[in-house]
């Protein structure tokens, strides 16, 4: 059993920069796969940045944050963290740290029904 817990949303001017923290409980969470996931009002939570196995580890990132947001998974502390430079509004949404035991290959990396873990969520507000 997993339990992530998102921290470091907040308001934040376009352009401007956050970093966000999921810390993870449990044992063996070094071997889970990780990703993040946002949520806009009215819409469907869309994958964001996660890791991918397909016989090594790669990060796949999402067309609309591609070179914008980093991935970066620290397995002493146990914490997956994104960072975010030249946000836009266009990213408010709340945030979420997604895990599963299972790794998941690049293809279906996106796919929201696949991950078993999910944190409470994190808000982020881009103001224009």
């Amino acid at each position: 059993q997993v339990q992530l817990v998102e921290s470091g949303g907040g308001l934040v001017q376009a352009g401007g920069s956050l970093r966000l923290s999921c810390a993870a409980s449990g044992r063996s969470f070094n071997s889970y796969t990780v990703a993040w996931f946002r949520q806009a009002p009215g819409k469907e939570r869309e994958f964001v940045v996660g890791f991918a196995w397909y016989g090594e580890t790669s990060i796949k990132t999402a067309d609309s944050v591609k070179g914008r947001f980093t991935i970066s998974k620290n397995n002493t502390n146990r914490t997956v963290d994104l960072q975010m430079d030249s946000l836009k509004p266009e990213d408010t949404a709340v945030y979420y740290c997604a895990a599963t035991r299972s790794p998941i290959s690049p293809r279906v990396v996106a796919n929201v029904k696949l991950y078993n873990y999910w944190g409470q969520g994190t808000q982020v507000t881009v103001s224009s």
